[in-house]
């Protein structure tokens, strides 16, 4: 296996905990509300936002499928706020976090993000976590996104030397 080629790991909470929250219905907090016609599940992620006049935006970005072999030649992070994806959607996606290593990415680490119980399963990324952009699988595919808005600059990319590759996976 060449040194560029990710492996891809199915999501957990256990797993992702140094990049952010898995959000799902699986295993949270409920409660019985408005008069208990709805289940509320609760506090599924930490949203945070940082700076002058920030805010928290309420998103909706539609992705291209990515074709394999994915090539992760990029990462983004955003040190003023953290970044939720919800897929509008039933469909496997990836992930693809890395620590930092002294301000740039590490290796990074993919995660197979395939639907819960409930059909979802999203990720809400901390703030200045190092992410690869949405990468969407079988079809075009809408995710909700909370984000950060308001004045300071939010995003820092990098772009790698030579890419690393995702290769197709059984499980997609």
């Amino acid at each position: 296996m060449s040194d560029h080629n990710l492996q891809v790991h199915h999501l957990s909470r256990e797993a992702f905990a140094p990049f952010g929250d898995v959000i799902t219905t699986d295993g949270a907090e409920s409660l019985i509300i408005n008069n208990g016609t709805t289940t509320r599940f609760h506090d599924l992620a930490k949203v945070k936002t940082e700076g002058d006049d920030s805010r928290i935006l309420i998103n909706i970005f539609r992705g291209e499928p990515f074709e394999f072999p994915v090539s992760i030649s990029m990462m983004e992070r955003h040190p003023l706020g953290s970044q939720a994806f919800i897929p509008l959607h039933g469909w496997p996606w990836l992930a693809v976090v890395s620590e930092d290593d002294n301000g740039t990415p590490a290796r990074p680490i993919a995660f197979l993000v395939t639907p819960d119980k409930s059909g979802y399963i999203g990720v809400n990324y901390h703030p200045n976590i190092w992410h690869h952009p949405l990468i969407s699988l079988q079809a075009q595919s809408d995710f909700l996104v909370v984000d950060r808005g308001g004045e300071g600059n939010n995003l820092e990319e990098y772009f790698f030397d030579e890419p690393y590759l995702i290769s197709p996976v059984a499980a997609v």
